[in-house]
Parts: C-alpha cells; sequence; structure tokens
C-alpha cells in the first residue's frame, strides 16, 4: 500500500507540469495573428536593446551571427513544478523570417513568477539551416547550445567561442547562470494552409515562400 500511495502521489505532484506542457504546446500550434505577430516582434526588439545595455558590444555580436532565435520575456513560475512558455522570432539578416514559441518544464522548487530573455545566435550556417529544416527542435536531441555566461564588465569582445550555437538568458541584472536549457523545445508556429482572410489565416512575414 505504501508504494501505491507514493505512486499515486508522484502522478499528482506532477500534473500541474503535464497539463502545462499539454497547454503550451495546443498555444504553439497556430500561426500568430497580424496584430500578435506585431507585438512579438516589438518585444524582440526590446529584448534585443535590453541584451545590448547588459552586455556591450552585443549588437556586433548578433550583427555578425548567420541567424539570431530571440524570445523575449519568457515566463517561468511555479511553487511545486516549473514551466516555461515563450514565443519569439528567428530572424536572418535582421529580418524576421519564422515565429517559434519555446516551451520546457522542470520539477524543483520556484521563488515566485521570472521572466527572461532568451537569445540563440547561430554562429555556423550549417547549424542554422539544420535548424530550419526541422518544425521543431529539442536541446540536447536535435542539437546542443552552448551557454554563455560572463563576469561582470565582460563584454562581447570577451567571448571566445569556436561553437556553433551560442546561448545567452538575460535577466533584470544581467546575464543570468546557473541556467539550463537543455531538453526546451523550439516549435515553429504553423503557418495557414492558405491566404484566407478568415481567422487563422494571416500569413506571417518569411512564411509566403515555404
Amino acid at each position: 500500500m505504501k508504494n501505491l500511495k507514493l505512486t499515486t502521489l508522484g502522478i499528482w505532484t506532477q500534473l500541474p507540469t503535464l497539463l502545462f506542457i499539454i497547454f503550451s504546446l495546443g498555444c504553439a500550434s497556430s500561426a500568430p495573428t497580424p496584430d500578435k505577430a506585431k507585438a512579438i516582434d516589438e518585444s524582440v526588439n526590446a529584448a534585443l536593446g535590453r541584451f545590448n545595455a547588459k552586455l556591450k558590444g552585443a549588437d556586433n555580436l548578433v550583427q555578425s551571427a548567420k541567424g539570431a532565435l530571440v524570445f523575449p520575456e519568457v515566463i517561468q513560475g511555479g511553487a511545486i513544478a516549473g514551466g516555461e512558455y515563450g514565443e519569439g522570432v528567428l530572424r536572418v539578416g535582421g529580418r524576421t523570417v519564422d515565429y517559434y514559441s519555446i516551451t520546457a518544464a522542470s520539477f524543483g522548487l520556484r521563488l515566485g513568477d521570472q521572466k527572461k530573455d532568451i537569445i540563440i545566435l547561430f554562429m555556423d550556417q550549417n547549424a542554422l539551416n539544420k535548424f530550419e529544416s526541422r518544425r521543431d527542435w529539442t536541446v540536447g536531441v536535435d542539437g546542443t547550445i552552448t551557454l554563455v555566461t560572463l563576469g561582470v564588465g565582460a563584454t562581447a569582445n570577451s567571448i571566445k567561442s569556436n561553437q556553433p550555437v551560442l546561448g545567452f538568458v538575460v535577466g533584470q541584472t544581467g546575464l543570468m547562470g546557473g541556467i539550463s536549457l537543455q531538453g526546451s523545445k523550439f516549435i515553429k508556429l504553423q503557418p495557414a494552409a492558405s491566404n484566407s482572410q478568415e481567422p487563422g489565416g494571416y500569413i506571417p512575414p518569411g512564411f509566403a515562400d515555404r
């Protein structure tokens, strides 16, 4: 009976995270409306501004990347089971080419909700091509991301890495350490099947030729 109780307890304590994953995947299944797409792009611009403010020279680093995947204000929270969800864009040459969602779930104590910007830079063209070829991409399964953490006063010029994909997590006080992107899943928001003007028929910039 003790084993049965423990198993049942395990199911119920994990239920919030399971529901969070189901909800997040449901949200990530459709392309954003025109207003939502505009709001996402504006939030991405703000996130890149914060990135440059926290890390001197970050704008040059972003420009040198083959592509930048940016998720502004990713939400993380929950006292027993923590989950993450956010929406952002993939930019190539400074232009938005696709919209994406990020989902992740983890167990452990979370003291209040947290928001953070996640910036992923593809420094290698092959790595970017492989990412773009998939509708969904999971960290640690489909590829790896080298998370960058720097000390106080460091600049983007301090980054000496030949890794194909670099990741940055930016909080209110700067680059965050002790964060793992392992298991995070990026899903390309589905374009509409046609140019229908009905709800859900919007095709974001970059989808038209796909």
